[in-house]
């Protein structure tokens, strides 16, 4: 059948005049409206700054807060910012963004993501203390002034119902127990519960979860003079404390998340303690609370968990105000960030806290709308350990929960390191050896002709440490200024001699501190080249970087850790690489 194409004829039509000109007229009026409108606003605006003493206009101050104290902060910013504050003759407005702290510690210390999270913060508001010894540490000249605490909120245990319920049957259990009472085969049992056997304690990473972390120092607080801390750098090393770390590292929960929150989850959800995998979780009072609600974004448990408070120092989690001093922040958010943070500080607004199911000293008063929460009276308060114990801490436990380190020290020996930088490096590594109770470690220095023509030379070839303590300590003592610096030429060296001495099954890592620039041998172009020939997804190899002082190509250096899949920390001296080299330590990444 033939196909026949149906032919519309198109009618032009001529329009009207009239009702174009009338459209037209319409348009030129609302587009006059509205600029009227917006000139009016601006000119409003300066009016109002200029009356209010804002000559120099409007400064955003943008303070970063984590979730758990997010809503009391916003309702303080409402007040502060009702009161018009005036600073450097510019009027201050306040943003308070909720980031987990991870998120802004991962940001701070290597590239902010303003896509997701914003323009970078003039403040910080983590849960811990913890979280600013880590940027410390990473970082030391980004905290501007000494932070300090605007709420607290103790370390508990939570458990199910039934759990507390037998905890309160029998003596008070003492932070310093647990690393005893997790490694005995019926723990349970000395509480009325035989038939639930070990009392397994889930211990998410101390790295990034505070509450472990402190819980970690409540329990090793018994080996200080009066049983309250602090916890000192020297104590790790002592026998006794060491193996009171891998006591509790090692009888912890097996396959129990490494994350707070998740953790509370899964054993919320659990049958019933005697078949649960893990039959306790410790976490901040206030992070409990806002779980049984369901206030941290996650649905609210079916069935609440059920606050247990523990004898001896207890730990807390202090929530410090923390100002910075990046290149991004001004002097007058500087100044702006410190009034704040003195602002919140006054009782008034610590009332907004307490309601939110945090301590403070303002008021006794807390919330009375949660089952399972008990909010104690605390008649111990835990000593906390200074920024570079915490570091120590969190790296002894790391060592000892995992025990897969293989870590190659390169060392710059050069004159930029100077003898007080090379003395500090050598105290940090003795320490860390002193410390660490598994892993394995080797040990190189680089500086001009240290071995024949080589700019570099293999002190201590890689060793068990728990074997090779005094293989290790002679090498370090070996770390002395040299001449030279051919930096790169040595990262080459070194990273090769891991591929080629490749342990499967664990974490094999570079760290190189470094005080002075490359002088010669390879460029940077070219070791980056090689690198990434050299790269073997099957065999990852990661350089991490601790920066020592300000001579030093930070943009470089950046680059080479990235390309690895490593991290750069940047120190002012000596003394500060061994927080750093802890920290680095304590990290599984």
């Amino acid at each position: 059948m033939a196909r026949h194409r149906a032919l519309v004829t198109r009618v032009r039509r001529r329009l009207a005049k009239w009702p174009v000109a009338i459209t037209g007229l319409v348009v030129l009026i609302l587009l006059g409206w509205l600029a009227w409108t917006w000139l009016g606003g601006v000119l409003e605006r300066r009016a109002a700054a200029e009356a209010n003493g804002c000559t120099n206009g409007d400064v955003v101050l943008r303070v970063a807060v984590t979730p758990s104290i997010a809503q009391p902060v916003r309702d303080a910013a409402q007040r502060w910012t009702e009161t018009h504050p005036v600073i450097d003759d510019s009027c201050v407005r306040l943003q308070v963004q909720s980031v987990e702290s991870q998120t802004v510690l991962t940001g701070l210390t290597t590239k902010w993501d303003t896509g997701k999270l914003g323009e970078q913060p003039a403040a910080w508001l983590p849960d811990s203390m913890l979280w600013a010894n880590r940027l410390t540490a990473q970082n030391n000249s980004i905290v501007s002034t000494q932070p300090q605490s605007v709420a607290t909120s103790p370390v508990v245990l939570a458990t199910q119902q039934s759990g507390a319920d037998a905890l309160a049957s029998g003596d008070l259990v003492q932070w310093t127990d647990l690393p005893g009472l997790t490694s005995a085969p019926n723990g349970w049992s000395g509480y009325g519960k035989p038939q639930w056997g070990k009392f397994r304690l889930a211990v998410p990473d101390p790295a990034t979860n505070p509450a472990s972390a402190l819980a970690v120092q409540s329990a090793l607080a018994g080996a200080t003079a009066n049983g309250t801390g602090p916890v000192t750098t020297d104590m790790l090393a002592q026998p006794g404390v060491k193996d009171t770390i891998a006591k509790l590292a090692n009888s912890r929960a097996s396959g129990a998340p490494a994350d707070t929150l998740d953790a509370l989850d899964g054993l919320a959800k659990a049958a019933d303690i005697g078949t649960a995998s893990y039959g306790a979780v410790p976490v901040t009072e206030v992070d409990l609370y806002r779980r049984n609600l369901g206030k941290d974004g996650a649905p609210k448990p079916a069935t609440p968990l059920y606050e247990v408070a523990m004898g001896g120092a207890s730990p807390a989690a202090d929530f410090p105000f923390v100002t910075l001093s990046g290149s991004w922040v001004s002097q007058t958010q500087n100044k702006a960030a410190q009034q704040f943070r003195d602002f919140v500080r006054q009782g008034a607004q610590q009332k907004l806290f307490a309601t939110a199911g945090l301590r403070v000293a303002a008021t006794p008063d807390h919330p009375t709308d949660a089952t399972g929460m008990r909010w104690p009276a605390i008649s111990q308060t835990l000593v906390p350990a200074d920024a570079t114990t915490t570091q120590d801490i969190s790296a002894s436990w790391t060592a000892a929960a995992l025990g897969n380190e293989v870590l190659s020290v390169l060392v710059d020996t050069s004159p930029a390191m100077g003898a007080d930088g090379v003395k500090a490096v050598r105290n940090a590594l003795t320490g860390e050896v002193n410390r660490t109770v598994s892993g394995s470690m080797g040990l190189w220095a680089y500086a001009a002709g240290l071995d024949g023509d080589k700019p570099y030379k293999q002190l201590v070839p890689v060793v068990r440490i728990d074997q090779g303590v005094d293989q290790l300590h002679a090498g370090i003592d070996k770390l002395t200024p040299g001449n030279g610096s051919q930096l790169y030429a040595s990262i080459l060296a070194v990273y090769q001699s891991v591929l080629a001495n490749y342990q499967d099954g664990k974490h094999n890592r570079v760290v190189v501190v470094v005080a002075g620039k490359n002088d010669g041998g390879l460029t940077v172009d070219q070791l980056r080249t090689q690198l990434g020939q050299l790269k073997d997804g099957k065999r990852p190899v990661s350089v991490n970087i601790i920066a020592v002082g300000g001579n030093v190509d930070h943009d470089q250096l950046s680059g080479i850790a990235q390309d690895t899949g490593g991290s750069l920390a940047s120190v002012q001296n000596g003394s500060g690489v061994d927080a750093a080299l802890a920290q680095l330590l304590s990290t599984t990444g």
